[in-house]
């Protein structure tokens, strides 16, 4: 085992209440009457990326209407993520996101075993700086020899694109890495590259099919690099007799 991967919106941390305040701080900023509410969101995360759920959501509630050239709903689309983006940012600025509990001592054991760190998510650039800067540090890239997101891959999950893309930047086999996420479109991601996964759900994504999963927890508190070993090793194994 010779990294770990993480996905990073529900994974590191509970960021999709945020994100949701964020989206409905947006719309009420540009005059929509839209309104996201827990049950509608947790549906809507079924797709990934954020300018992709805005714009299934207009298709939604403007059912026959066409944009004929295409780049008015675009121009929409794109303002409206500005928007919440920079509403998101500022609810990570006061406090309200957090890393999920072990997540932080995960890392720091991992930094100091020599363990390289990757993260994998097709979220924005700016979405990761602002949790991670707040969690981590200024210098908070120096944690992660690998960091693909949205501007580098954009085959959202679950295609496996930022998997595989993460896998040829690490220069290592999918069989010496783990992948850490929160919901079945990161899971197909990173098992379709070739990934043990370990997931955590939260509230949005409990109910997903998380079968193919290396191990499924609540949370990673009490999760040591000895264990994820342990786990990983059952992989080796299991790789072996099925090759023997």
């Amino acid at each position: 085992m010779s990294a770990l991967i993480f996905d990073v919106d529900g994974t590191l941390a509970d960021t999709e209440h945020a994100h949701l305040a964020a989206f409905n701080a947006a719309f009420a900023a540009e005059g929509l009457d839209w309104r996201w509410d827990v049950p509608l969101y947790t549906e809507l995360l079924t797709i990934s990326g954020g300018k992709e759920r805005i714009r299934h959501y207009w298709e939604r509630v403007n059912a026959g209407v066409r944009d004929i050239d295409g780049t008015a709903l675009d121009v929409l689309i794109d303002h409206l993520h500005e928007v919440k983006t920079a509403a998101y940012e500022q609810a990570v600025l006061d406090g309200a996101v957090r890393l999920r509990p072990g997540v932080l001592e995960l890392i720091d054991e991992a930094r100091r075993a020599g363990v390289t760190l990757a993260i994998a998510t097709t979220t924005s650039p700016v979405n990761i700086a602002a949790l991670l800067r707040q969690a981590l540090g200024p210098d908070w890239r120096r944690a992660f020899a690998v960091i693909e997101d949205a501007s580098t891959a954009p085959r959202k999950k679950p295609n496996p694109q930022v998997y595989r893309q993460t896998l040829q930047r690490l220069a290592l086999p999918a069989a010496q890495c783990l992948a850490f996420e929160d919901s079945a479109n990161g899971l197909q991601a990173a098992t379709g590259a070739g990934l043990a996964t370990i997931v955590t759900p939260n509230d949005f994504t409990a109910h997903h099919d998380f079968t193919g999963a290396l191990r499924v927890l609540s949370t990673l508190e009490g999760v040591t690099l000895d264990t994820l070993r342990a786990w990983h090793a059952e992989v080796s194994v299991a790789s072996a007799a099925r090759a023997g």
